[in-house]
C-alpha cells in the first residue's frame, strides 16, 4: 500500500526532508555515481511528491513551477528506492506527479531533463523528445515534454 504525500518545501516535515534527501543521495550519487549538486536552491520554491510503504521513502518526485527550470512547469529528481523498482512503481510515481503537477500549476506542458536510457519509458507515458542528447553530470539525457 502506497501513501503519497504532496507538500510545498515550507510544509514538510524535518524528517520528509531528511528522508527525501537521504534517497536522492542514496540512488543519485552513490548508486549512480553521480556527483553533482542536488540541493540547487529550487527545492524551496516546488512541491513535493512522497511515496511512503510501510512509513519508509520509496518513491519521490519534485513539482516545480514554469520559469524555473523551463519555461514550462516540470518534474525532476524523479527517484524509486532499489529495492521497489520493476514492479510498476515508476509509472504510478509518474502518472501521480504528472496528475499532482497539473493540480498544482495547471492542466499546461510538463517539461523534464530524462535520464536518456529512460526515454521509451517516458514516451509510454505520452512525453516527446524535444531536445538532442546531453551530458549531465556524466549521464547522458534529454529533454522531453508532455503537452
Amino acid at each position: 500500500m502506497m501513501n503519497w504525500i504532496r507538500k510545498p518545501f515550507e510544509k514538510l516535515a524535518l524528517t520528509e526532508l531528511y528522508d527525501i534527501l537521504q534517497l536522492r543521495s542514496e540512488v543519485f550519487v552513490v548508486e549512480q555515481h553521480c556527483f553533482y549538486q542536488d540541493v540547487d536552491g529550487k527545492d524551496v520554491k516546488g512541491w513535493h511528491l512522497m511515496g511512503y510503504q510501510e512509513g519508509v521513502l520509496v518513491a519521490y518526485a519534485r513539482l516545480l513551477p514554469p520559469g524555473l527550470s523551463y519555461a514550462e512547469q516540470s518534474i525532476g529528481r524523479v527517484v524509486l528506492k532499489k529495492e521497489v523498482r520493476n514492479g510498476g512503481l515508476g509509472k504510478l510515481l509518474m502518472q501521480e506527479s504528472i496528475s499532482a503537477s497539473h493540480d498544482v500549476y495547471g492542466k499546461k506542458p510538463i517539461k523534464i531533463g530524462a535520464q536518456f536510457h529512460l526515454k521509451k519509458f517516458y514516451e509510454l507515458l505520452g512525453f516527446e523528445a524535444c531536445s538532442k542528447i546531453y551530458d549531465d553530470a556524466g549521464i547522458d539525457h534529454i529533454e522531453m515534454i508532455l503537452d
